[in-house]
């Protein structure tokens, strides 16, 4: 049964209120006056606050990428003391040299139970990624599995973004820009360098991360699809400022070049009072997602899923692309309707939010996930083959099931936890066996 603190930060979560668009410029008072008009850093920032413009990009960078917030905080975020390294625990980052890359499919049930006290910080499990993080090229793979609040802890990350999708509790993510509720079904983007303490409003929480290290996800170009579909920027809600005046130790946790650093500052920093800028965090719902889709024949690339993506200086190869395979309709006359048989030159690594992926019948459970390296051979189970071979075509709702998708151009390194992890499946290969021969002349 979830505490008094669960209880609290429930309370709270249902409350929230929020601003709505992605890639906005949004603006937001905690205490009427607290926003400068007129200009970024005047002279004396009102209610005696300190002006600091947190850059998400280079000053430089064109308009439309160029990402930066000011906020107007009780004390500026340069008065703290020197940081000293901490231990990462499971947490670790690219460059991965712990292991070859592997060719072959993969697959991991969910994380084992936390064996004591865990928050969200120390619950993080990398399962492994590619790139370099000093270079802020690539991505990596997180789980995350905890049973109790982040007490008295801030976590930032300098070396890129972070996804988060729950899969089991909610979460009241309490950032320097405001407050977030994400729950299973929807997804949190933390931007890089953002400050922020995760609370749960259940006894335990479980989930996935993409650490994105490269360009910041946006939403994709819809081409001939048009103005409208997939994830629609009104879907996306960023917080309203909120802040803490907290005196007293806090533990400052940074990620810097895969490394975490902490430092004892005394007072929280979560304390921005007022800010404006589209450097923000979001929350998203994913069963908003507009889903395009054939109404004719065959199934459509998964690429038609995608909810935000990292562009890479290749257009149309992403450093990684978010997927999310939302509740839909099939309907295609004369199609085998499950995802096909596949050889990708992307590198898929999935996971299960609820319900069952219609591509496996067995083995793929919520919590759990599945690696498919790049031209690594994959698609429908023998049990979903047969089944989906026979079927009659019947318009179909698949609502039983929220899967998505860390897709990214480069393979992935695992890390030596994940190689050898207890939850490993053995013999996940044995899922294409039995696939019989049917050729006929």
């Amino acid at each position: 049964m979830a505490g008094t603190g669960n209880e609290q930060a429930r309370k709270t979560a249902e409350g929230l209120a929020y601003q709505t668009g992605f890639g906005n410029e949004h603006s937001s008072e905690a205490v009427p006056g607290a926003l400068p008009v007129g200009r970024n850093s005047p002279q004396r920032a009102p209610l005696g606050l300190y002006a600091e413009q947190l850059s998400g990009s280079a000053f430089t960078e064109p308009r439309g990428h160029n990402l930066r917030s000011w906020l107007y905080r009780i004390r500026p975020s340069a008065a703290h003391p020197p940081f000293v390294r901490a231990e990462r625990h499971a947490l670790r980052s690219a460059p991965f040299t712990d292991c070859t890359p592997d060719p072959n499919r993969l697959r991991w049930n969910p994380l084992p139970d936390p064996t004591g006290p865990t928050d969200f910080l120390d619950g993080l499990w990398t399962l492994g990624g590619n790139g370099d993080a000093t270079q802020r090229t690539g991505m990596a793979v997180h789980l995350y599995y905890a049973n109790t609040s982040m007490d008295r802890r801030v976590f930032g990350n300098a070396d890129g973004e972070l996804l988060i999708v729950p899969e089991w509790g909610g979460l009241l993510l309490r950032t320097e820009l405001g407050l977030l509720h994400a729950a299973p079904g929807e997804v949190a983007l933390i931007p890089r360098g953002v400050r922020f303490r995760v609370e749960l409003l259940d006894a335990t929480a479980r989930g996935y991360v993409c650490e994105n290290y490269g360009r910041p996800f946006q939403l994709p170009d819809l081409g001939p699809i048009g103005a409208n579909g997939l994830a629609n920027a009104r879907d996306f809600r960023a917080p309203v400022a909120a802040y803490e005046d907290v005196e007293g130790p806090v533990e400052v946790i940074n990620k810097f070049c895969g490394h975490l650093w902490t430092a004892t500052y005394d007072h929280s920093p979560l304390d921005v009072v007022a800010w404006h800028g589209n450097h923000v965090p979001y929350v998203y719902d994913l069963r908003r997602f507009n889903v395009i889709g054939s109404i004719s024949y065959d199934h459509p690339d998964p690429s038609i899923f995608t909810v935000l993506t990292s562009p890479s200086d290749t257009p149309g190869l992403a450093g990684v692309d978010f997927v999310a395979f939302a509740p839909r309709w099939l309907v295609g006359e004369d199609t085998f309707r499950p995802p096909y048989f596949h050889r990708n030159v992307m590198t898929e690594y999935m996971g299960l939010i609820e319900g069952a992926y219609d591509a496996k019948a067995e083995g793929f459970v919520p919590g759990g996930g599945s690696l498919h390296n790049m031209m690594s051979a994959h698609g429908p189970d023998r049990e979903t083959f047969d089944r989906a071979s026979a079927a009659e075509l019947r318009p179909q709702k698949i609502d039983d099931g929220l899967a998505f998708m860390f897709e990214t151009r480069w393979p992935l390194t695992l890390t030596e936890q994940a190689r050898d992890a207890g939850h490993l499946q053995r013999g996940y290969d044995d899922v294409w066996q039995g696939l019989q021969r049917h050729f006929r002349l």
